[in-house]
């Protein structure tokens, strides 16, 4: 009898054994799997700006001409530009490039898009008036993998996320006074999910003795021709550093 029982609970013993042994793997691996998507790979930065705090540093830019508080991008974010991650002018030649380069950026060819882009990417991205919207489509367009419409319509719906947000809202009550990291950050985390907050990097530069901020970069991973929102695609982007600690928001005008 002693010997059909040794025969039986051996083997089962060691059957439980590595059983036990497969699920600690399996937790290890899950645990890995895990670390790795939460650490994530930023591959597009998207850029906005806060355009009182930007004119305050640069008055000359044609954009920054008689700002006053009823235009749209004294309380609104503004659009600067989404970058591919370690891409630039793809296909461009070096003439182009080198035209690019030296900053005159209206002696750029124009784009094609539709009317009604163009009449909104007007509002949202103030720098057109300088031809920043040929300099950003050179630059980082270029390596899109679309047209000059396709690129900049994907720009104006991920900026109308960013002013319908808690963010924007921080920002506009905030005229002329002080907005600080953890303020920032918990506002993406409201609005875009917990973590949010560090994808984002906040840019200051001073103007006088005053810090102003004059905008945000944003990580971003994912399809974001696939109508992904903002949400989903911030939050599969890594961390990263946020740089200016707290900064002047600023309003429209020059100081």
């Amino acid at each position: 009898m002693r010997g059909n029982v040794r025969t039986i609970v051996v083997p089962l013993l060691h059957r439980l054994g590595l059983i036990v042994l497969a699920a600690m793997f399996a937790s290890s691996a899950g645990a890995g799997e895990v670390a790795t998507a939460a650490k994530g790979k930023t591959e597009y930065i998207l850029a906005v700006s806060w355009q009182p705090g930007f004119c305050e540093t640069r008055p000359n830019r044609t954009e920054c001409a008689g700002q006053t508080e009823e235009r749209y991008d004294a309380t609104h974010f503004s659009l600067h530009g989404l970058w591919p991650v370690k891409k630039s002018y793809c296909g461009v030649s070096a003439e182009i490039k080198a035209r690019d380069r030296k900053g005159d950026w209206l002696d750029l060819p124009q784009l094609a898009m539709a009317q009604e882009t163009a009449a909104q990417l007007l509002v949202a991205m103030p720098g057109t008036q300088s031809g920043l919207d040929r300099h950003q489509w050179l630059r980082s367009g270029t390596c899109h993998g679309g047209t000059a419409q396709d690129y900049f319509s994907v720009q104006l719906r991920l900026l109308e996320e960013i002013n319908g947000s808690a963010v924007r809202k921080l920002f506009a009550s905030r005229l002329g006074r002080e907005v600080t990291e953890g303020e920032v950050k918990q506002a993406f985390d409201e609005s875009f999910g917990a973590g949010a907050g560090k994808r984002v990097r906040m840019r200051c530069q001073k103007a006088g003795a005053r810090n102003v901020v004059t905008g945000l970069t944003i990580g971003l991973s994912g399809d974001v021709s696939a109508n992904a929102g903002l949400s989903t695609l911030i939050l599969a982007a890594g961390d990263t550093d946020f740089k200016c600690a707290k900064g002047i928001v600023d309003a429209a005008g020059i100081q």
